[in-house]
């Protein structure tokens, strides 16, 4: 792996359909995605090998990010492979490869991300996802007790 790849693994209490869906599903993606202070709008996704997906993350002093891609790869619920690059800096554009291995009842998702065009916008969007994560936890542990 590159010094300018990002890559983080976690463990979900959730079964591997309801992690994939969360990433897949337009309202589900919309109620996690984002670090702390941030939610999700405009969460469009034409979910095919080649359909685009788009999202905006906004936070209460009118801050908004909104990040672009292309699906390269659906294969539900194992694998999740998409472009992803901010609309500001579209030149920055990183491949995201997501694993999701069934651990039975539990979940273990592997989240790469790269390459990056330095250490430090890596290091920035490590911070971003693991604090998206978190909220990514947090739904999925609502969805369970709504099950």
């Amino acid at each position: 792996m590159s010094e300018k790849e990002l890559t983080i693994t976690r463990v979900f209490d959730a079964p591997r359909e309801l992690v994939f869906q969360a990433w897949t599903v337009p309202e589900q993606f919309a109620k996690w995605m984002g670090p702390k202070g941030f939610t999700a709008s405009g969460v469009r996704m034409d979910l095919a090998e080649g359909g685009a997906w788009r999202a905006t993350i906004g936070n209460d002093e009118g801050v908004e990010h909104t990040s672009a891609g292309v699906y390269r790869e659906i294969s539900a619920p194992e694998r999740l492979v998409f472009t992803f690059s901010w609309v500001s800096s579209p030149e920055e554009k990183t491949l995201v490869t997501i694993d999701f291995t069934d651990l039975g009842d539990k979940t273990e998702m592997t989240f790469h991300q790269g390459e990056f065009s330095s250490e430090e916008t890596r290091d920035d969007h490590r911070a971003g996802w693991s604090e998206t994560f978190e909220d990514l936890t947090a739904h999925l542990i609502r969805q369970e007790t709504n099950r």
